[in-house]
């Protein structure tokens, strides 16, 4: 199997006068139709790894390749269009549109890459019923559950059914019970053609994952 996500020499630096270096040359290739959990402590650049690939930051040096098709990091507009309608992103505090319903905050992610209202609608109505918060379509974030919320956030990054699945420690805010049945519906997001990469504190979750990456000093290793 080809890699499909390519990172080559990836280094990734913050602050001006005195540089803060996160990621160090790093490189690794992964493949579709797998899930990927990454590991590291506080500070070791998990959620700054996720932001390069969603391709909402840009590396300080190295390379970016989706299906052999390197990354120009000065094409905004062409880099937005594709992380609309390529990736989807899960938040640990879920981003969910305040001031709109369940519904809505589907909707409005189904209509930013097709202007058929009608389609968008019908599609946001199907997925909202398959992850069973039906009952909660026209509740507003902030009348949501935790795990309601995160079900919700899960629906609005598999809405345009992407080939990447990014999810940055969705589980780590919720008790453990619910946080079971987030990773199980995350984890039921596995296709043949998408690839699936969470960031994790947990090591139960870790392990469930096809390959378990540990990111430490920078640089990134498969543990299994």
């Amino acid at each position: 199997m080809n890699s499909f996500l390519e990172l080559k020499n990836i280094s990734k630096n913050f602050g001006t006068k005195k540089k803060i270096k996160v990621l160090n040359k790093l490189s690794y290739n992964f493949k579709k139709g797998k899930v990927y959990s990454l590991m590291g402590p506080s500070g070791s650049g998990k959620s700054t790894l996720l932001n390069l690939i969603s391709l909402i930051d840009r590396p300080t040096n190295g390379s970016i390749k989706f299906n052999n098709t390197q990354i120009n990091f000065n094409e905004n507009n062409k880099n937005d269009i594709f992380r609309a309608k390529k990736i989807g992103i899960v938040y640990q505090q879920n981003n969910l549109l305040q001031d709109f319903t369940a519904l809505e905050n589907l909707y409005l992610a189904s209509l930013s890459i097709d202007e058929n209202k009608k389609i968008a609608l019908s599609k946001a109505e199907k997925l909202i019923k398959k992850i069973g918060l039906s009952s909660r379509s026209n509740h507003y974030p902030s009348q949501l559950s935790g795990g309601e919320s995160q079900r919700i956030a899960i629906a609005r990054a598999i809405i345009n059914d992407p080939d990447i699945i990014l999810a940055d420690e969705p589980t780590g805010s919720l008790d453990i019970k619910t946080a079971k049945n987030i990773f199980a519906l995350l984890n039921n997001q596995k296709k043949p053609n998408r690839l699936i990469i969470f960031a994790t504190h947990n090591r139960f979750f870790a392990k469930k994952a096809d390959y378990l990456l540990e990111l430490t000093n920078g640089s990134i290793k498969t543990t299994y």
